[in-house]
């Protein structure tokens, strides 16, 4: 039998300087320090949606770990924004698409924007510090 009740709790990402990364989702998307536990070998700072009951989990890279950044590293030849429709993203939505938009290109942010072929629901797609992929969409009934 499948779970019944199931919701997105939370989503992780291991970070070498998860203080930027927490910076950067609070600056970017409106996310607030929450109480995290103390694991002693590791620190990790957990964030929140005052909106929601999301959260993100930040957790110190191990030094030992092999593996990238994120799924699109800076190293990686795919950096490139257009790439994370059909690639490895999170989603979020705002009711201020164009001036969440407004904000990102004042901070810089290189993104690819398009909307769905309805024409109502208006998308923006960037990466995180770490090279995360991250969507933002409009809240427009779709």
């Amino acid at each position: 039998m499948a779970a019944k009740g199931a919701c997105l709790n939370h989503v992780s990402r291991e970070s070498s300087d998860i203080t930027a990364l927490a910076q950067f989702y609070k600056d970017v998307l409106g996310f607030e320090e929450m109480e995290a536990p103390n694991f002693g070998e590791f620190k990790v700072i957990w964030l929140g949606l005052p909106s929601s009951s999301f959260a993100m989990h930040l957790i110190e890279r191990s030094p030992e770990t092999m593996l990238p950044e994120g799924p699109y590293s800076a190293a990686s030849p795919t950096i490139d924004p257009k790439h994370l429709p059909r690639g490895h993203h999170i989603c979020f939505s705002v009711s201020n698409f164009e001036s969440f938009l407004q904000a990102l290109k004042d901070k810089g942010i290189e993104t690819f924007q398009r909307s769905l072929p309805n024409g109502k629901v208006k998308q923006v797609f960037f990466f995180d510090l770490d090279g995360n992929g991250l969507e933002v969409t409009s809240l427009e009934d779709p």
